[in-house]
């Protein structure tokens, strides 16, 4: 079919706003998957995208439409089928460069905004990045059947955000399949063909990559100009791999061998590459060409690439020993299918041996540990997530460190930089007031308010990274009773006077529990840990002490009472000396049991610093 009759897609929304629905019955009713087969959010593979509502993992599929019902079939055009390739693209900010990938793979957007709540924050970046790409925005209102829907309400935030007639924006129901018939149309109408040379050299855009454990890293193209034959040899120029392309085909939505793939088309290349580190995300994909070296090809490479690297950062520690081997083969296992994975050993005097793991963000923490849990049976102990920093030396070199424990002296260090991020907060303006204040709260900077419409506002900030891992969500949430949406992008390290806090238990330092701190904050979430650990750590036999500490300064304390024993439970009457001799025998065995006492700390008491203001 010649690239006239084709068209490339996407659909972009914010969280929980339908789109993998929608997709169910764009399938459903271009025939793609029998009614026998359909099943809920059919494009979310994993269990984990079933239970919470969300896909983590995009999904191309091809469809078969013949236009009716909008558009008029064109002299000599009756009947005609359309192939359209769809991509069902994750809506949380922690994959958005895959979102752009998967938006430079089509020339057309379905924006999906939830009739019943507006337009929301990972819609604008949605949108930003849809525009960035020079794409086509076709806005739908979906979930027109809900009692809670106001169409109109919506219609007006999305025609102001989009510049466009309110009255042209398409209404449907993923649930019920209402008005998709006429999106399609829509599709075939409004999104332009794709346009590229047949006849050019090869170049395809890699918007995704996997492995599978029979075949080998497969990778989802959309071929820019040329056309991909099974059994070519190809190169990625970014990551200055050689490969054979083993398979070629196209999701029909289960991926389905064809002979060759041309010009404006989006299928899948089986290769005889062994990692997904050197197939990444955006790279490019061209002919081998005898005698030229990685690196020195003449194919201009398309735009848009970047190495993603986690930014986020938490340490995993197995309960036994016995399973530490383990959760190194899952790490390894998971990294085949995840590129933006990290891990490096790491150990701690309380938990012992365990990994440092990178990630996105902390969806893609939360889909990973669970993902540990579950398919592999491990039973772990995860530290509070942090970030990265920059320490710059007196000598002017500069390295990355990921945790407290690789934070050097004072003396040693010029200056430390900690990342920053540009956010972006929409929320009703009856909450602006409580929102700026949380900006302020976190040592944020508010950089600007407008307003979508008259009941809607967007407030940018910028704020450090650290104190966004925390409970700003949660905070965001509370303050504006649910209605407020948040994302963000990573914009810069700056300079902080930044200090080393460490938590004791006992009078022992507990790595674990450690973190870098603004030495403004340090007083403060000092004495919020040891009041939260104060709740968590089960009484002893003995008095146990919790300090907050900087350098050698003690600056917070509480303590756990021992637990006593009614030991003159047995007197009764007598002389009192008695009573105060039983006593004193508690008192010394409590002393001597005080300096060979051991105590255990609870795995949630690692992960008190997401919670520390509750």
């Amino acid at each position: 079919m010649d690239q006239f009759h084709t068209r490339n897609f996407c659909i972009i929304a914010h969280i929980d706003h339908g789109k993998s629905t929608l997709a169910d019955r764009m399938l459903e009713l271009t025939g793609t998957v029998h009614k026998r087969d359909m099943q809920a959010q059919l494009l979310d593979s994993m269990d984990l995208e079933r239970e919470k509502g969300i896909t983590i993992k995009l999904q191309p599929v091809r469809m078969a439409w013949t236009p009716g019902t909008r558009r008029p079939p064109e002299p000599g055009d009756k009947n005609v089928e359309y192939r359209l390739n769809l991509i069902d693209t994750p809506g949380h900010v922690d994959f958005s460069y895959e979102v752009s990938r998967s938006l430079a793979a089509c020339e057309g957007a379905i924006l999906v905004v939830d009739a019943s709540q507006g337009i929301q924050a990972q819609t604008l970046a949605n949108v930003y990045l849809a525009i960035e790409a020079g794409l086509e925005i076709i806005p739908v209102l979906n979930k027109i059947d809900l009692p809670a829907a106001d169409p109109e309400r919506v219609a007006t935030e999305v025609a102001s955000l989009l510049g466009c007639d309110p009255s042209t924006i398409l209404r449907v129901s993923g649930k019920t399949g209402a008005g998709v018939p006429e999106l399609l149309d829509s599709i075939i109408e409004l999104v332009p063909a794709p346009s590229g040379d047949p006849a050019a050299p090869l170049r395809a855009l890699v918007f995704d990559s996997v492995f599978d454990d029979y075949r080998g890293v497969i990778l989802f193209i959309r071929i820019v100009d040329g056309q991909l034959t099974r059994h070519d040899r190809v190169r990625l120029i970014a990551g200055r791999a050689d490969a054979l392309a083993v398979e070629t085909g196209m999701f029909a939505p289960k991926q389905t061998a064809v002979p060759q793939l041309e010009a404006g088309q989006i299928g899948y290349v089986v290769t005889n590459l062994k990692s997904i580190a050197e197939a990444r995300v955006g790279d490019t994909l061209t002919t081998f060409v005898a005698n030229v070296q990685p690196g020195s090809e003449v194919i201009q490479a398309l735009a848009g690439y970047k190495q993603v690297k986690p930014f986020v950062f938490a340490g995993f520690f197995p309960t036994s020993n016995e399973q530490y081997p383990d959760l190194k083969d899952a790490l390894e296992k998971l990294k085949l299918n995840d590129a933006a994975l990290v891990y490096e050993p790491e150990s701690s005097q309380v938990l012992g041996f365990g990994y440092r793991v990178g990630f996105l963000g902390l969806l893609h923490l939360d889909i990973i540990r669970e993902r540990l849990e579950r398919e592999y049976g491990l039973d772990m102990v995860v530290t509070s997530p942090s970030t990265d920093y920059i320490v710059r030396s007196h000598d002017g070199t500069e390295r990355t460190i990921r945790s407290a424990a690789d934070l050097p002296d004072p003396g040693q260090i010029d200056e430390v930089l900690e990342p920053w991020i540009s956010g972006e907060v929409v929320v009703p303006g009856d909450y602006i007031g409580g929102v700026i204040q949380l900006v302020n709260r976190i040592r944020g900077n508010q950089k600007n308010l407008t307003y979508v419409d008259e009941k809607l506002a967007l407030i940018a900030f910028e704020a450090p990274l650290a104190n966004v891992l925390t409970d700003f969500y949660d905070s965001l949430k509370s303050i504006t009773s649910g209605y407020g949406s948040f994302s963000y992008e990573l914009a810069a390290y700056r300079s902080e006077e930044l200090v080393r806090l460490d938590i004791l238990v006992g009078g022992d330092m507990v790595d674990a529990l450690s973190m870098i701190a603004h030495k403004d904050e340090a007083y403060r979430a000092g004495k919020q840990i040891v009041e939260k650990l104060k709740t968590l750590i089960p009484k002893q036999n003995f008095e146990v002490s919790l300090q907050a500490a900087i350098g050698g300064k003690i600056i917070a304390r509480e303590d756990v009472k021992a637990v006593r024993k009614d030991v003159i439970a047995g007197l009764y009457g007598g002389d009192v000396t008695r009573k105060n001799k039983l006593l004193d025998k508690q008192k010394r065995g409590k002393k001597r049991m005080k300096r060979v006492g051991k105590f255990d700390i609870p795995a949630e008491a690692f992960m008190i610093l997401v919670s520390k203001d509750s």
